[in-house]
């Protein structure tokens, strides 16, 4: 195959401007809303699944922590619906670029942080030193959970960023494949095509299991910080 395998992973453009404005507010379009007094099998459908997890994320929070409740479940729907979306042939999945998951992952956590020092300022100083600690290891250990600390939201883009990178180039490496194959034969070609129908359906539960995983770890830090 003659095209780049990063080509899918290019922020589209035209005219020179980017579209990934326009490609993030997509996504909302799409989900239902019905101002009757009963709803549709979709809508009901899609309020029963918010409330299940929403339940489970939120149900071990206490009063400060279930105010973050809409702005989670707003992200876990918005990642969800643009992994989903990304896996259409010849459409583009913003969650590939590290540079948006930091976008998302910083000031959550960031404020999940200062939610914490407002909060409970002892507790989370209390992190940085573990109760115990022998006197010459403390400069050592202060430093180490310093770094955690900072590594937390660069761990959480870096993580959906590969899961949602290495699954497009699977596919794509796995339907060009299939494509030079079935000039040479065409049983192989035909297992190689089964494989590539089990990996992407593999790639749908991925992509929601990463928007929960995403959101529920959001859940964790504010847990830990309120």
């Amino acid at each position: 195959m003659n095209e780049n395998l990063f080509a899918s992973f290019t922020t589209p453009m035209i005219l020179g401007l980017p579209l990934m404005t326009l490609i993030m507010l997509f996504p909302s379009l799409l989900f239902p809303t019905s101002n009757r007094l009963v709803s549709n099998r979709l809508v009901s459908l899609q309020r029963w699944m918010l409330q299940l997890v929403s339940k489970q994320m939120m149900g071990i929070h206490n009063t400060k922590g279930q105010t973050w409740t809409l702005m989670l479940m707003s992200l876990i729907l918005f990642i969800g619906s643009t992994n989903l979306l990304g896996l259409l042939p010849h459409s583009f999945t913003p969650t590939t670029q590290l540079s948006m998951n930091l976008g998302m992952a910083i000031p959550l956590w960031a404020g999940a942080v200062v939610t914490g020092f407002r909060n409970k300022t002892k507790a989370s100083l209390a992190h940085f030193l573990p109760q115990g600690t022998p006197t010459p290891l403390i400069p050592m250990l202060a430093i180490i959970e310093t770094i955690s600390l900072f590594i937390q939201p660069v761990a959480l883009a870096v993580r959906l960023t590969a899961n949602i990178t290495a699954g497009h180039l699977l596919i794509h490496l796995i339907g060009g494949a299939t494509l030079a194959l079935m000039s040479i034969s065409m049983t192989t070609a035909l297992i190689t095509f089964i494989i590539l129908i089990l990996l992407t359906i593999l790639e749908f539960a991925v992509a929601m299991i990463q928007a929960y995983v995403f959101t529920l770890l959001v859940s964790l830090y504010l847990h830990d910080n309120t």
